[in-house]
């Protein structure tokens, strides 16, 4: 019997399967490569990317895992908020004054401007109140806090009717998240915004190499502990155990450990783990996921491009919502320009949606033709490489009401531990925030295992007058030795 199987091999799975390497583990993971949404390729000074690709700093569990794995991060030299939009590049200066200077008519204009101070005002708010960490405060009080903040309705209704133009720039920064602005919530759009205006979350950092680099070097660390191609189909508590049954190269198998993190999308969570309680199930299948696809293009160009001082340029009206500089990082270490580059395009929400039956082929080529337009006219002659990538399930978005399932998630439910960027806000720190928790309650669970079976048990003789307590407190500090291990651990 293991001490913990892993479910599921993307970023969460990863995180929570580098805690737990000093103990006895598995790693199941249906597809035939780790990562899940995080996925990137070297290509000599270059890397290819589809995938997650902004990480955070400083004070982060990123940081932290970042540093113990010995893999390197650095803060993206780029600007991080250029637009291309009606034939003009923005590459610098405020984004407050985009409105002003993109071409677009006098009523777009307008909108943008009085919508934009409304946003910015609520952006003020969320930032000095919402997302702040108060003292005393725990991490699960800051996240319910959060997904409460204008939960009630939808972007849409929070901003109101806009002109076209209006309408299609700020689109482009909220659908971002993978839902449309009649999707996701208010507080949700919000949050967007602060990412873009620099008082976000703080994920403003690239690894070197490419974000695939820290799934392979933990990967490396825990070596033939994991098992690609193995699809689970159930998970079911037993009395002091955990059976999961996988099917693996068309023959099924049954795996028991003595606890299981649960790292996959919350839908495949739901549809699997069979016997967790009603309400925890019902959250988990009230998760919503929108699409994303992205397409990545090595480029062989041997001067200066215009858009080398930028990482992010987001593109309005066009088959992709934004373009990601992956060059960026290199750019940003040498004192002469080296010829080549990389970028990446993200089509996520109804942009994805439209693509995900497209072949390769013409996913590709309608990015091309709109980078020709985004960057530079001759831009597709200097690709050499180009590939597309796609998720149906891309990534979770907050929708009106999203908050009242928080409780739910978070809840410990026996020995089955939930991770994944659903639980949070955080996109990629969530992953690893959550993958850490579901780690350390795994090990606080064999550890109290372990306690148990190397304790004697000894029969306790009835006194024939009942003696005080010996120790005075709450009736739950006394009564560790005859709850089940579960309620031990829910305490």
């Amino acid at each position: 019997m293991k001490d913990v199987i892993v479910i599921g091999g993307g970023l969460a799975g990863m995180s929570a399967a580098w805690r737990l390497r000093h103990w006895d583990i598995e790693v199941l993971e249906a597809d035939t490569r780790l990562g899940g949404r995080i996925r990137s390729e070297r290509r000599g000074a270059y890397w290819l990317n589809w995938g997650g690709h902004l990480f955070a700093g400083a004070g982060t569990s990123t940081d932290l895992l970042l540093s113990e794995v010995g893999v390197t991060a650095v803060a993206l030299p780029g600007s991080l908020a250029g637009l291309s939009m009606n034939g003009r590049l923005l590459r610098g200066g405020s984004i407050a004054t985009y409105p002003l200077r993109v071409p677009m008519p006098l009523d777009a204009r307008l909108a943008v401007l009085t919508k934009g101070a409304k946003i910015a005002a609520s952006v003020l708010r969320y930032v000095a109140d919402v997302v702040r960490v108060r003292p005393g405060e725990s991490g699960a009080q800051r996240q319910q806090r959060i997904y409460d903040f204008e939960n009630s309705r939808t972007f849409a209704d929070f901003v109101g009717a806009m002109p076209p133009d209006a309408t299609e720039l700020i689109k482009t920064t909220v659908t971002r998240s993978a839902g449309e602005m009649d999707q996701i919530s208010a507080g949700a759009g919000i949050g967007y915004f602060s990412l873009v205006l620099g008082f976000g979350a703080g994920l403003d950092r690239g690894i070197v190499g490419g974000p695939s680099t820290l799934i392979e070097a933990i990967s490396a660390a825990i070596g033939d502990r994991v098992q690609l191609g193995a699809e689970v189909h159930e998970v079911v508590h037993r009395k002091d155990s955990v059976l999961v049954r996988y099917r693996q190269d068309g023959v099924d198998h049954e795996a028991e450990a003595r606890t299981v993190v649960l790292a996959t999308t919350a839908n495949v969570s739901h549809r699997v783990a069979v016997d967790l309680p009603d309400d925890v199930r019902d959250a988990l299948g009230r998760i919503v996921y929108g699409p994303h696809v992205s397409a990545a293009f090595l480029t062989d160009e041997q001067g200066p491009r215009r858009w080398d001082d930028v990482y992010a340029i987001a593109a309005p009206k066009r088959s992709f919502a934004i373009a990601l500089n992956q060059a960026s990082i290199v750019r940003g270490t040498e004192s002469e320009r080296r010829p080549g580059g990389s970028i990446m395009t993200f089509s996520p929400a109804n942009l994805g949606r439209a693509l995900l039956d497209k072949s390769d082929e013409e996913i590709v080529e309608s990015h091309l033709r709109d980078l020709d337009q985004v960057l530079d006219r001759n831009f597709s002659s200097s690709v050499v490489e180009a590939h597309a990538s796609r998720w149906a399930q891309g990534s979770p978005y907050s929708f009106p009401g999203r908050g009242t399932l928080q409780s739910a998630l978070t809840r410990p439910s026996g020995r089955v531990f939930l991770a994944g960027d659903y639980l949070g806000t955080l996109y990629t720190e969530t992953s690893i925030t959550t993958g850490f928790s579901a780690a350390q309650d795994a090990m606080s669970l064999l550890a109290t295992d372990r306690q148990r079976a190397g304790r004697p048990v000894v029969q306790q003789v009835q006194p024939a007058v009942p003696a005080p307590p010996a120790v005075v407190g709450h009736p739950r500090q006394h009564q560790t030795s005859i709850s089940s291990s579960s309620e031990r651990h829910a305490s």
